[in-house]
């Protein structure tokens, strides 16, 4: 079905929801509805969570952080790398000769999960509080 462009719906928003990206947008929509999509997994979530509010970790910080086996961690983390939210880094340890390997959110990780379901979590506490307060009266 052809979606007319030029066409606006309530509050000024496009018809067609891939027009609210920039011009010169560097993902597609489909490519942030994958984002969004990897971080609806309970332990993609959690893995997105403590390296947004934790900081980098390695494979085995997470794995005892989160309480997952290694493959299943893997097979996450992968996820989230493919889609962007998360990013694989390696560096040389002092006194070590292999490398190190940790992972840290990216910025669009950072924000979706912030900006997403934290935000989320966060009105609903607001809503609950404020809820709990008027029965009270």
């Amino acid at each position: 079905m052809a979606t007319n462009h030029s066409r606006a719906l309530g509050d000024g928003l496009p018809e067609d929801p891939s027009d609210l990206l920039p011009e010169e947008s560097v993902l597609s929509l489909e490519e942030y509805l994958a984002m969004h999509a990897a971080v609806g997994h309970r332990t993609r979530y959690e893995i997105l969570y403590r390296l947004v509010h934790g900081g980098d970790m390695s494979p085995k910080e997470l794995e005892d952080a989160i309480g997952v086996d290694d493959s299943t961690l893997h097979y996450h983390l992968n996820k989230l790398v493919d889609v962007g939210l998360v990013e694989k880094r390696q560096r040389t340890e002092r006194g070590q000769d292999g490398l190190y390997t940790y992972y840290r959110a990216t910025v669009f990780g950072e924000v979706t999960l912030t900006d997403g379901v934290d935000e989320l979590i966060r009105g609903e506490q607001a809503f609950t509080s404020m809820y709990d307060s008027s029965a009270e009266d």
